[in-house]
């Protein structure tokens, strides 16, 4: 199956605000809602890619053993729909409620967040401190699809273990890898600089 890697993104770099509609329950949900946070994790996923789908339950079991150390987790699907059916709205509630989410899943819409972000694949996840600047950026474990290894979340576990023990950012972090987010431009969106806009 094609495999994409997250692009490089500079550690330190500021949370780009977003407000966008969960499916859902019909509330927005914006980046500013987790102010105060000790650390928020803003992750790029998907209801079909299978390197999301290997790693769900896992990271909802994730999502449920950091809330109350201070982590709060937002999720987001910038998929075109007209793309890759069964990632429209509709999807997405019920990705949600059928797994239980213990986090709000978004609809990027208008996949202006996702290019905010410069996010590339599915799964993508960007950890900031509680100031707002990009701590982690990497894998959530070593499992991909038909490799063997059962998921667990260790390498983002041990990311966020170490944000919250107040330590500096890891200097070795791995990549992420998956499906490539669909663009509706058809661009690959391809290795860039760090993000610069800032998404409302």
């Amino acid at each position: 199956m094609p495999q994409t890697l997250s692009n490089p993104i500079v550690i330190g770099a500021p949370a780009i605000p977003f407000r966008l509609p969960e499916p859902l329950t019909g509330k927005e949900v914006a980046l500013e809602d987790f102010a105060g946070a000790k650390a928020v994790l803003v992750a790029f996923i998907s209801n079909v890619c299978p390197f999301v789908k290997l790693i769900d339950e896992s990271f909802n079991q994730f999502a449920k053993d950091y809330a109350a150390r201070g982590l709060k987790i937002v999720a987001i699907n910038s998929n075109a729909e007209e793309i890759k059916e069964g990632e429209g709205a509709a999807a997405i509630a019920e990705t949600a409620r059928s797994l239980g989410y213990a986090f709000p899943y978004l609809r990027d819409e208008s996949q202006k967040v996702a290019e905010a972000y410069d996010a590339r694949c599915t799964p993508d996840f960007f950890l900031y401190d509680g100031e707002g600047k990009l701590y982690y950026h990497g894998q959530f474990d070593d499992a991909r699809p038909k490799n063997g290894i059962e998921p667990n979340g260790a390498s983002l576990r041990a990311a966020v273990d170490a944000l919250l023990a107040g330590k500096p950012a890891p200097a070795a972090q791995t990549q992420s890898i998956g499906c490539n987010i669909k663009w509706r431009d058809g661009d690959d969106h391809g290795v860039r600089q760090a993000p610069q806009a800032v998404a409302a």
